[in-house]
């Protein structure tokens, strides 16, 4: 992290919202989500305030305390937001105060962005749609669909999508190489480590609100919970 700062509730996290490309609907949920890496400090929203389509925007501003910048649409169908977003983004890095983003965009221009901060050690978490394209999906440390993270808080957890193969041979692949008992068992932390090195998915997206949620609801894995709260996984079949 930024500052070497162990505590995560001390650390600082950015958040950056493409208002053209994001729903305000999910701004609760998001601010949820970053909680994990630290407190959301710093909260910006870049867009065109003369256009009706972000109304709903402008009514969260004050309510989130969130900083508003304008950015007038230079050109006919294009706008300023993407390169005034990224400016700040690496102000913000250089600065040396900020330990993590969070980047409100379904827009596939910021995956340059988030593999530059990233390579400063900085854990980069996107939110926006499903059909967000790939190459911002997986620059991200974590991709998180919005459509699905609400759908999880709304059914309090109950599973909204099917697991599909290629996560859990994602997850074979992890505890294949990660560390094991005698009896076969992997830390899930380490696990869960090693299939986020390949991959941006995150257990929200499947309708699970925890990695440990997602993992036991798979056939082929076994879950124990040992002394002090840690949990192991091991394949049964």
């Amino acid at each position: 992290m930024a500052n070497g700062r162990a505590n995560a509730r001390n650390l600082n996290i950015a958040l950056l919202i493409d208002a053209d490309n994001a729903s305000p609907a999910s701004l609760d949920s998001v601010l949820t989500v970053l909680a994990e890496l630290g407190a959301v400090n710093i909260r910006r929203i870049y867009g065109n305030w003369s256009k009706s389509a972000l109304k709903g925007w402008s009514e969260l501003v004050h309510r989130y305390a969130i900083e508003p910048h304008q950015q007038f649409d230079v050109t006919k169908g294009k706008n300023a937001t993407d390169m005034k977003m990224t400016i700040d983004a690496m102000d913000l890095l250089f600065g040396g105060n900020v330990d993590g983003f969070g980047i409100m965009s379904s827009d596939s221009d910021f995956a340059p962005l988030v593999m530059r901060l990233k390579q400063n050690g900085l854990p980069v978490y996107g939110f926006g749609r499903g059909l967000t394209p790939q190459s911002f999906q997986q620059a991200c440390t974590r991709f998180i669909d919005v459509d699905k993270l609400m759908a999880v808080k709304a059914d309090e957890g109950e599973v909204t999508a099917k697991v599909d193969k290629e996560v859990t041979d994602l997850l074979i692949a992890a505890l294949k190489d990660a560390k094991r008992d005698e009896r076969g068992f992997a830390s899930l932390s380490e696990v869960g480590q090693r299939a986020g090195n390949r991959s941006s998915f995150d257990a929200r997206n499947y309708g699970y609100s925890r990695l440990s949620d997602l993992v036991a609801a798979i056939p082929i894995f076994q879950t124990e919970t040992r002394e002090g709260g840690s949990i192991y996984v091991k394949r049964t079949r």
